[in-house]
């Protein structure tokens, strides 16, 4: 795993050195991820997590809570208005050089989410977010689409930091528009070249991945609950959907590299209510997450 530790005065002056961005690029190009470190304020973790933690009772007691495959995995929108607005978040300019790097002019993010594990033993299937833009592709296209992962706390196998299988960003078997779920004949074909693992990674830290490459949920072993903001950066022709954001908050998205597919609104925004469940029935789940635990 690629970690590139980002100095406080690059942080500062909102510069990223050309030889860090020139290692950040390789490395997704490579392996399809890379961990910047250092590039989020305490204070924006800090604020975010307490919050999180706060709103995570009410994402659960939805009647049609927002699991993802299993009641371990819950995927909860962070609130979208202040306090709870940070550009070390949503406009992080290390994060943006990268992506703007890799994706070209006019990346743009349109999902603003986040995802938290629970106490369980439950684990997601092995599944990229969606996949190569054709079928019959020889190798795979440039990146279209970049995730941005937040932690609000230190990831770590043991809290159920994501399995991650490095340069399956590259592999052509999973197709957008079909199941995204990678079948056991992929898997096993693909550990001949390198194995899966859980990587520790620090509050503070971005982990930005191809949005192709494989990865699972894993089991949240703690009292702790293990939290985690999400965007997506995607290539400035990529059809987009928008966020809701409060009106009067359009001076926070100005003047950045990165376009916010933004709709500012009047009124209250529902964000508890945002998110879905992704494959997960509840008539077939007979226990909660604390008789999981």
């Amino acid at each position: 795993m690629q970690t590139i530790e980002i100095s406080a005065e690059e942080v500062s002056k909102g510069v990223m050195s050309s030889e860090n961005l020139a290692d950040a690029v390789e490395a997704i190009e490579s392996d399809g991820f890379v961990v910047l470190g250092g590039v989020v304020s305490s204070q924006s973790i800090n604020t975010l997590r307490d919050k999180m933690r706060e709103d995570l009772a009410r994402f659960i007691a939805r009647d049609d809570a927002p699991f993802n495959f299993n009641q371990g995995n819950i995927q909860q929108d962070p609130p979208p208005f202040p306090p709870y607005l940070f550009p070390d978040v949503l406009l992080n300019k290390m994060v943006i050089a990268v992506t703007h790097t890799v994706l070209g002019q006019g990346v743009k993010n349109d999902f603003y989410s986040g995802n938290t594990a629970i106490k369980s033993e439950q684990r997601q299937p092995v599944h990229a977010d969606t996949g190569q833009l054709f079928a019959n592709l020889v190798e795979g296209t440039p990146p279209y689409g970049l995730v941005v992962n937040v932690p609000l706390v230190d990831f770590s196998p043991e809290n159920g930091s994501t399995e991650i299988w490095t340069g399956t960003h590259k592999d052509t078997s999973v197709v957008i528009g079909q199941d995204i779920k990678v079948t056991p004949e992929m898997l096993e074909r693909w550990r001949e070249k390198s194995q899966p693992f859980q990587p520790t990674i620090k509050a503070g830290s971005v982990l930005i991945r191809d949005i192709r490459l494989w990865h699972a949920g894993m089991p949240n072993r703690t009292d702790t609950p293990r939290t985690m903001i999400a965007m997506i950066h995607y290539i400035g022709w990529w059809k987009t959907g928008t966020l809701k954001f409060p009106k009067g908050t359009e001076a926070f998205f100005a003047d950045s590299d990165l376009y916010t597919c933004a709709q500012f609104v009047e009124g209250d925004i529902d964000y508890v209510h945002a998110p879905g469940a992704y494959e997960y029935v509840k008539e077939a789940a007979s226990k909660t997450p604390a008789e999981k635990s």
